[in-house]
């Protein structure tokens, strides 16, 4: 469950979660990326450190590739190979998709992101859906904002994450 928590929040936005780009106007590379995560309805049961699943913010960087700007416009959450993004649309200064997933988490999120310049992003995300949590399926609901901000063409040892399916 814990893993479940950090996936959300931090990889999250590795979104939307937060979200960068129009193709070929973003810049490829390392971005700081702060989110904050609020729980509408989160599971009820606590994770494997016995403390219950909540929010909060947290800063990471992150690599966008210039594959994840030509195919999606956006850094994306991290899916797990069960997200898909579909509806996507782009337009100047604005990207907006649904964020898609059936697995262990199910349902469907709005992705929103918005950039002023190049180097500069905020994103959103309101995920409804359910979780697995033993044996039973919890209902969720969660949304993410972010802040994101170019800082480098060079990612360094940072590692882009997998990307999600586009639908089909």
């Amino acid at each position: 469950m814990r893993h479940s928590q950090l996936l959300i929040a931090s990889g999250f936005w590795l979104c939307v979660g937060s979200a960068i780009a129009s193709a070929g106007s973003r810049e490829a590379g390392l971005w700081e990326m702060t989110s904050t995560t609020t729980w509408q309805k989160a599971p009820s049961s606590s994770g494997p450190d016995g403390n219950p699943m909540k929010g909060g913010t947290h800063t990471t960087q992150v690599c966008l590739t210039q594959e994840m700007i030509d195919k999606f416009g956006a850094l994306l959450p991290h899916s797990r190979g069960q997200c898909t993004i579909s509806n996507k649309v782009i337009a100047p200064g604005t990207v907006s998709a649904d964020y898609v997933c059936s697995g262990s988490m199910s349902g469907k999120g709005a992705l929103q992101s918005t950039w002023s310049d190049n180097e500069h992003e905020k994103g959103s995300i309101h995920f409804v859906g359910t979780m697995q949590v033993g044996s039973e399926s919890q209902p969720i609901e969660w949304t993410t904002e972010s802040t994101t901000v170019f800082k480098s063409a060079d990612c360094g040892g940072i590692k882009p994450a997998a990307m999600p399916k586009p639908a089909e």
